[in-house]
């Protein structure tokens, strides 16, 4: 089932130019009403329910109805997302309540350096992939078999 946003939980992340599940939406779905300032999911049948913007959203104002396999009709799932990991709130119809914590990194946020140790630059016209060197001859598919 699409996401759909709690209006009454949604400040448009603060009056910004792009709400943070305009962001992060693969299909480009959730829009922002400038009047209201309020997002919500502009054309829900594409929803691939990916559950992206439930979880970047930081007001927790947006919600999927899960399938029954998940959570069994009535049923309430809610992510919460820290710096660390995500916390999985499965709420039943019954007022049974779950809940999961998974890590979501491996590394300190911040601490990576992507390009540390890697040439600067490059020639875009040369033809090489990053970490090719100029005196690498290219193969045909048949000779690199």
């Amino acid at each position: 089932m699409p996401s759909f946003v709690n209006p009454e939980k949604c400040d448009g992340c603060k009056g910004g130019e792009k709400t943070a599940c305009m962001y992060i939406c693969p299909n480009d779905l959730m829009v922002l009403n400038p009047d209201a300032m309020r997002a919500y999911n502009q054309e829900p049948d594409q929803c691939w329910e990916c559950y992206s913007c439930v979880k970047i959203c930081p007001q927790g104002a947006i919600e999927v109805r899960h399938y029954a396999d998940l959570a069994p009709m009535g049923g309430y799932v809610q992510p919460m997302r820290g710096t660390d990991s995500i916390m999985w709130t499965i709420k039943f119809r019954n007022g049974n309540t779950k809940r999961f914590k998974f890590p979501i990194r491996t590394t300190a946020e911040g601490s990576i350096k992507p390009y540390a140790g890697k040439p600067e630059g490059g020639n875009l016209d040369d033809g090489l992939l990053f970490t090719e060197t100029a005196g690498r001859a290219t193969l045909t598919p048949a000779q690199d078999a």
